[in-house]
């Protein structure tokens, strides 16, 4: 088939171009290089059947495919709230591009949505019925209220114009190709213990995370965009039901780091949720998935590549 990946050369989206490559797939990666990094796709670039477009999917944009995953926005606090206005418009303006586009040719679309859409939740685990508790004025509702106008435009076009649509509500995601700054919990525990410096945990580090490995994740969403099912076009949860408190995972961190356990205590953010664990089951029944990498082996895997990454900016 013929793919295009929104955010392609992203964190997730990288992984997901690699796979559908080694499927066989002709792969677009539409990128406007915000988060995304052009050496996260460097390797797949004399792949004949891998082709890149810069472009901001805010723009409308024409193009001959298959199949559509839309992943194109930054994902993490840091980077949402740095143009707020501008993450809004690439949740709504960009999703309506691509539906639009996916009407036009008749393509089947993914959208990756996000656990944020349950807010800080008031119901644990969370399910894919429970209609969180967001704060529609914070400062993460940029990304909160973006994700889940995608999530109706996502409805509506399949209601109203028939479009074949697919949502994955998508929980923590960890893995190589994430970036260094990008304030998430993963990445900031391994290069702080690569580095030897403390531990940045916000609040009391007992809040929760469920933290699923990106290979995982990728799985989870080739098997959604490629499932029949009568209700299959209703949100999806793709995350770890696996629950650690951000101070077990500190530990586990520093451990396999060699280093001992310095943590340095901040303030928690604005509206930062105490609590979050996906209920699967919805998964498990209609794809067969779960995850199948334990916490271990992929912060292994992850802090080797965060290893390497350190010794060259050493070098250099």
């Amino acid at each position: 088939m013929r793919i295009l990946v929104t955010g392609g050369a992203g964190f997730i989206g990288s992984h997901l171009c690699e796979r559908l490559l080694n499927e066989g797939h002709e792969v677009i990666c539409l990128d406007n290089f915000f988060t995304g990094r052009k050496e996260n796709i460097y390797h797949l670039m004399s792949n004949p059947r891998f082709e890149v477009i810069r472009h901001d999917v805010v723009q409308p944009i024409l193009l001959e495919v298959d199949q559509i995953y839309n992943l194109a926005c930054p994902a993490s606090p840091v980077h949402y709230q740095y143009n707020p206005v501008k993450t809004v418009k690439t949740n709504v303006m960009g999703t309506i591009n691509m539906l639009g586009l996916a009407k036009r040719v008749k393509a089947r679309i993914l959208q990756a949505s996000t656990s944020e859409v349950y807010g800080d939740p008031q119901v644990h685990p969370q399910t894919e019925d429970y209609w969180g508790n967001v704060n529609p004025i914070g400062v993460r509702s940029c990304y909160d209220e973006g994700k889940r106008v995608a999530e109706t435009l996502m409805m509506d076009y399949h209601r109203q114009n028939k479009v074949d649509t697919r949502i994955a509500r998508i929980f923590n995601t960890y893995g190589p190709r994430m970036l260094e700054n990008d304030g998430r919990v993963v990445s900031n525990f391994i290069v702080q213990a690569l580095r030897g410096e403390e531990l940045t945990v916000y609040g009391s580090g007992a809040q929760t995370r469920s933290f699923c490995y990106v290979d995982d994740l990728v799985e989870g969403l080739i098997r959604l965009m490629n499932t029949e099912a009568e209700d299959i076009h209703l949100p999806v949860n793709l995350g770890n039901p696996g629950e650690f408190t951000i101070r077990e995972l500190a530990e586990e961190v520093a451990r396999l780091c060699g280093r001992e356990v310095r943590v340095r205590y901040c303030p928690l953010p604005q509206d930062d949720p105490r609590q979050r664990r996906p209920d699967i089951t919805r998964a498990e029944r209609l794809l067969g998935w779960r995850p199948t990498v334990p916490l271990r082996e992929g912060l292994q895997k992850t802090i080797a590549y965060f290893a390497e990454r350190i010794d060259r900016e050493r070098r250099a």
